[in-house]
């Protein structure tokens, strides 16, 4: 199988995962929660949370979430209330928009 490339983040989004590491950390910590307890909690491995909370990119966003909701840690600034509010703003939205992006066909010119 080959090996796949190397993707890369921005800065923005490198920022962001590692500012939630940090923060999921520092409650985890705060509460005085053992890694292996909160690992266990959520249903990862101790590794798994560990490399979670250093902001490693690759880390599964549903593990990430459930750390930082058991924790307490808000995500997106708002409760769930406001959560549900903005969801439901983007279900309506793409219900306007066409079920795919597709780009505009090529015309072929086939004037021999």
């Amino acid at each position: 199988m080959p090996k796949s490339s190397p993707r890369t983040y921005s800065k923005h989004s490198q920022a962001a995962v590692a500012l939630l590491g940090e923060l999921i950390r520092a409650a985890r910590i705060e509460r005085k929660i053992p890694a292996q307890e909160l690992a266990d909690r959520i249903g990862i491995s101790r590794g798994l949370l560990q490399r979670i909370e250093k902001g490693d990119m690759k880390c599964e966003i549903g593990a990430a979430f459930e750390a930082a909701d058991i924790l307490g840690v808000a995500l997106f600034d708002a409760d769930e209330r406001t959560l549900d509010n903005y969801a439901r703003q983007a279900r309506a939205r793409l219900a306007l928009l066409p079920k795919a992006a597709r780009r505009p066909a090529r015309k072929i010119d086939d004037e021999f």
